[in-house]
């Protein structure tokens, strides 16, 4: 039997705690659901794989990687947050696989709480803001502008144990490799730390400039990430800019909706924000520590009305293996490998050879194989492929 070009998917919202109440009803134009809807999840991963809609030989996308041999090597979600995510970085190919062996070595399962290296891929990803105002923390700031931050928050906090912790934060900030130093500080567990927190959260509601901790500080109080927040970049997007998330990048999502694009991976080192496992020694291990630069990635005309994504790890050892399509208007894209489609905008067709399938807002849909894909409509359109 011949495998379809093209395959209606769908997947059921994840309600983690952080979700937007109908965030992923609202960006595909469904009915609402009154519920919290943080995560859609369009893929083969095997927690939540994308049902095939309709009569087909696999009822999920995992089993149809199974039984073809073929591979998605991208996981694509929506993702509607109200709160802040937890901070985190993810590791490179090469410290997944050691990580995976090492932890399977000792005998640590694959399910446990404290286990770091769940599979042996990488996790890269990149987000595009769906609408204004998407923020996010991603990578650390100038080491010279968390100093004058620290320096302000001396002259306003009058707590002696609080004060006491601010100077060994500075002392961390300024020494050898002191983003690295100073961040892992705050989660290491320090006596002092509370009370260093405390005083920082009393600070940021009284004073604007600190607006953003206090903001945080009410999704996650009292957590020393509050503090690390201090040290990251905080960008807000316009709709259609997007960020590219590498291996090591300290990153964590704060509000808004957007289309995220990343490995099938589950590997993350936690670092702050969040009442799961955080290690530092292996967060250290993976953590890219350099100052400033700009995470936002450019895209790239394919045509009028199309655009591509592409990580700039392409033709690498860390080759992430996908890019994403923004399509806006009729046009035509040669796909390598299999391919997944979600509308969030507006109605498409998508045709090949005498196969077609019409894509309206918040539909999605598996392109099962390479294709040199015909693109008809208007709205707004994305493809992952590999």
């Amino acid at each position: 039997m011949t495998t379809p070009l093209f395959l209606e998917i769908d997947n059921t919202p994840r309600d983690y705690a952080w979700g937007l109440v109908d965030g992923v009803a609202h960006v595909r134009g469904t009915a609402p659901t009154g519920r919290k809807e943080a995560e859609l999840w369009l893929g083969a991963h095997p927690s939540a794989p994308s049902a095939v809609v309709g009569e087909a030989p696999w009822p999920t996308l995992d089993a149809w990687e199974r039984e073809t041999g073929a591979a998605l090597p991208f996981l694509l979600k929506v993702l509607c947050a109200a709160e802040p995510l937890s901070l985190q970085a993810h590791p490179s190919t090469a410290q997944a696989k050691e990580g995976f062996e090492r932890e399977n070595a000792l005998g640590v399962p694959v399910d446990a709480p404290h286990r770091n290296y769940r599979d042996p891929h990488a996790k890269p990803e990149m987000i595009v803001a769906l609408h204004d105002g998407f923020e996010a923390l991603c990578g650390f700031r100038p080491a010279a502008d968390v100093r004058d931050d620290l320096q302000t928050l001396a002259g306003l906090i009058h707590d002696s144990a609080a004060s006491a912790a601010l100077s060994t934060w500075q002392q961390h900030l300024g020494g050898v490799d002191g983003i690295r130093s100073a961040f892992l500080w705050l989660l290491s567990g320090d006596e002092s730390l509370p009370a260093l927190v405390a005083a920082v959260t009393a600070v940021a509601a009284q004073d604007a400039r600190f607006a953003l901790l206090a903001r945080i500080a009410e999704a996650h109080p009292a957590d020393p990430g509050i503090l690390g927040a201090l040290m990251l970049q905080h960008l807000t997007l316009r709709a259609g800019e997007a960020l590219w998330l590498p291996a090591g990048n300290i990153h964590a999502y704060l509000r808004g909706s957007g289309i995220e694009l990343m490995g099938p991976s589950d590997n993350v080192m936690r670092g702050g924000l969040t009442g799961k496992h955080i290690d530092t020694v292996e967060l250290d291990r993976v953590l890219d520590a350099r100052e400033g630069g700009d995470p936002r990635l450019v895209p790239q005309v394919v045509s009028d009305g199309i655009r591509v994504l592409r990580p700039t790890e392409r033709d690498t050892a860390d080759d992430p293996g996908f890019e994403l399509y923004t399509v806006e208007a009729d046009g035509e894209i040669a796909l390598d490998g299999p391919a997944i489609a979600l509308a969030t905008d507006g109605e498409f067709e998508l045709a090949s050879g005498d196969e077609s399938i019409s894509v309206p807002r918040g539909r999605a849909v598996l392109i099962s194989r390479p294709a040199a894909v015909r693109i008809n409509g208007g709205g707004r359109l994305f493809i992952a492929a590999g």
